[in-house]
């Protein structure tokens, strides 16, 4: 094939934001010259750059030209880059997931061999300057290089096709195990994609053997230009001691295990609800005996069947439409200009959750923060703790000395409440109980100024009557995180009835500061994620009451593909935490949140959870526990419970957007997402309950269009 075969697919795109291919000759005394590539869309730095098919097409015309100076002896290497923050954010989704004929799918993908191919041979070396972001086919752009480096401050780097519904089409997949190793190689292409989409850094891309060198950011380039001409003289030779050769006999049974590896991980972990993961093994286990040209063909077959499903176009709503666009635009948040500064924090409490919000604030806004407790003991146990946390992040290389001393410095306890007398905003993070957050906020009021803004981080509660006896009620304002408050990315902005724009606006603008995506939702019982999460554990929980075996009634929803069953999340929340919001959820709605009194008499009797390991690896419930409880003589199957659970989730959100909880399905979809877990392959929940024909069954209607 050639470049003029992909003109007719290119013309599809004539809306593509091109991110063009700028060629500038670096002298390399004593070497010759370095053609040097910069990929750059010409849009600010916020813009990353991406591969459509016509940023494919005018990049292999130039390495087709470079190609042919290094023929003559023009240019003695190639050297690839990008703008400022970004080598390639990978392929542009959006032309992706326009493509709607299978036959486009494929010459998508066979134009990115055939331009990546031109870069892998050509006649003369080739560097990539791993500046900034490299995903996906940006990542595979340097893995096709003949040499690579990584700038410190890079992050983002990594294969998350599995993640989107597709599979690192453009060589990734042969390459990347022959590079840095089978086991290796899974983790960055199954289990880091799988992980809340996690990416490398430049000093991890080093350490893995991604990367042959890493330079500082301040004189990147330079100190790249400078090795790649050490290495084209012969005075370094990178050392790739992970690479492995595919041959070996000794390597082809690591290749199986991590391959069999990989697929414990994702049955595991989505419980195979997903084609594209398993895609990606497929690849992997079969290119170890292929050529790179064999293989090449079946990532092209691949890539184009898993542009047509509907995990993949599920994805691209969950990630392009709610993550990439909603979140950075919530609803209904007002002007950003009515935000009013924030130069003090503080934080009522101080015990785990109050530790966690306060490392937050002080780290992320680079602000003051005190913490307030009933006694000196625990305001400084509050102190000490986050010091520890501090001191876990410097030593894993995520915080410097002196950016770890000036966290410390910034956070301070005390035991009398005047210490918020400066504060703008003050977080409460105490019991979960009414009666106490009121008297909390009483307290806070008649020592802060009047336009100290008040929050509370209730996750079920309600704002509204903390507020009712307020002198100025129109400050309070829900704010509630998901723990662990460092990872989870979404907050729940609660507005009251009395609740002022300019609150909300302060609220909004400190979420942003915090690097977290905030939907604003109204004041009812556990706000979005829990009230789904809990209507979801309280019918499972029911169908276990009622006579369903535990192993069927906890593994019922395995084809939701969620990150952990109803048992363990109740487990890992607390079941006295499950139980209480489940109370108040109970108490507002009745009986759609029933009450287990098989729950509570394990609470009641110190149980932490349902489950325990057994010797072979296992798990059961032991006798002792089971002799807490009673059960009825009604059990279902585990399809009737999924379509049980199905239904009600359907029931559920239809009922919280009648009441104007949030501004629209959308939100309920990025709130479960980014606060729940739920599986971008699945596209949201209300996408899903469609697709299984839930809404319809019980609400007479889709949430969304056809």
């Amino acid at each position: 094939m050639s470049l003029d075969d992909f003109t007719e697919l290119a013309g599809l795109f004539s809306t593509e934001t091109v991110t063009h291919s700028l060629v500038q000759d670096v002298p390399l005394p004593g070497i010759g010259t370095l053609a040097l590539v910069t990929l750059d869309n010409g849009l600010d730095h916020r813009k990353p750059t991406t591969l459509g098919p016509n940023t494919l097409l005018e990049l292999g015309h130039i390495l087709e030209s470079l190609a042919e100076r290094a023929s003559k002896g023009e240019i003695q290497a190639v050297g690839i880059t990008g703008k400022p923050y970004f080598l390639v954010a990978g392929a542009d989704l959006t032309a992706v997931s326009a493509i709607s004929k299978p036959e486009h799918g494929l010459a998508m993908a066979q134009l990115g061999h055939e331009v990546y191919g031109l870069l892998r041979n050509l006649p003369v070396p080739s560097f990539a300057f791993i500046n900034g972001l490299a995903l996906g086919g940006g990542l595979e752009i340097a893995l096709q290089s003949t040499y690579r480096t990584v700038s410190a401050s890079a992050g983002a780097l990594g294969l998350p096709e599995a993640f989107l519904g597709l599979v690192p089409g453009w060589g990734g997949v042969y390459l990347l195990p022959r590079l840095i190793g089978p086991e290796n190689a899974v983790k960055v292409m199954i289990e880091n994609p799988l992980n809340n989409n996690r990416t490398l850094s430049g000093k991890q891309a080093l350490e893995l053997g991604v990367a042959d060198a890493l330079f500082d950011a301040a004189d990147f380039l330079e100190q790249s230009l400078s090795w790649a001409a050490q290495v084209l003289s012969g005075e370094v030779t990178p050392e790739r001691t992970h690479a492995v050769d595919a041959s070996d006999p000794q390597v082809a049974e690591r290749w199986q295990a991590a391959v069999d590896a990989g697929r414990a991980f994702v049955s595991r972990k989505i419980s195979d609800a997903a084609p594209a993961p398993g895609k990606v093994l497929d690849l992997l286990e079969a290119n170890r005996t292929q050529t790179q040209e064999e293989s090449a063909a079946a990532e092209c077959e691949a890539l184009a069947g898993l542009m047509q499903t509907g995990e993949f176009r599920s994805t691209v709503y969950a990630f392009l439409d709610l993550v990439q666009k909603r979140a950075k635009r919530p609803a209904g948040a007002p002007d950003a200009k009515l935000a009013r500064p924030v130069t003090k924090v503080g934080v009522v409490g101080a015990g785990l959750m109050a530790g966690q919000l306060a490392l937050l604030f002080a780290k992320q806004l680079k602000v003051p923060v005190v913490m307030t407790d009933i006694d000196q003991e625990r305001v400084d146990r509050g102190v000490s703790y986050i010091h520890g946390e501090v001191d876990k992040l410097q030593a894993k290389g995520r915080m410097s000395a002196d950016a770890a001393n000036r966290t410390k410095a910034l956070i301070t306890g005390a035991v009398d409440k005047q210490a918020f007398a400066d504060a703008d905003f003050v977080i409460e993070a105490v019991f979960e109980e009414l009666s106490v957050k009121k008297q909390v906020f009483a307290e806070v009021e008649a020592i802060v100024s009047p336009e100290c803004i008040l929050a509370t981080n209730t996750s079920s509660l309600s704002v509204t009557e903390m507020a009712r006896d307020l002198e100025h009620p129109e400050r309070l304002v829900g704010f509630h995180f998901f723990n662990p408050v460092a990872v989870m990315p979404l907050l729940e902005i609660v507005r009251a009835p009395k609740t002022s724009d300019e609150t909300l606006a302060t609220a909004f603008q400190l979420a942003k500061n915090l690097k977290k995506s905030a939907v604003l939702v109204k004041d009812a019982a556990a706000f979005v994620v829990n009230r789904v999460l809990l209507r979801l554990m309280g019918e499972v929980t029911a169908a276990f009451d009622e006579g369903t075996p535990a192993d069927v009634a906890d593994n019922a929803l395995r084809p939701m593909g969620l990150p952990m069953t109803p048992f363990t999340l109740g487990a890992m929340v607390g079941l006295p935490v499950a139980q209480h919001v489940q109370e108040s959820l109970h108490a507002a709605f009745g009986d759609r949140f029933t009450v287990s009194a098989n729950l509570q008499a394990l609470i009641d009797n110190g149980v932490k959870g349902l489950w325990a390991p057994t010797d072979d690896g296992g798990q059961e419930i032991p006798e002792r526990v089971l002799a807490l409880m009673t059960f009825g003589d009604n059990p279902s199957t585990s399809e009737e419970v999924l379509t049980r659970t199905q239904d009600a989730l359907a029931e559920e959100i239809g009922l919280m957007l009648e009441e104007g909880v949030v501004a629209g399905p959308e939100d309920i979809d990025l709130c479960m997402i980014l606060g729940a877990g739920w599986p971008m392959f699945l596209g949201g929940i209300t996408p899903y309950l469609d697709r299984v024909g839930a809404s319809e069954r019980v609400n007479g209607k889709r949430f969304h269009a056809a």
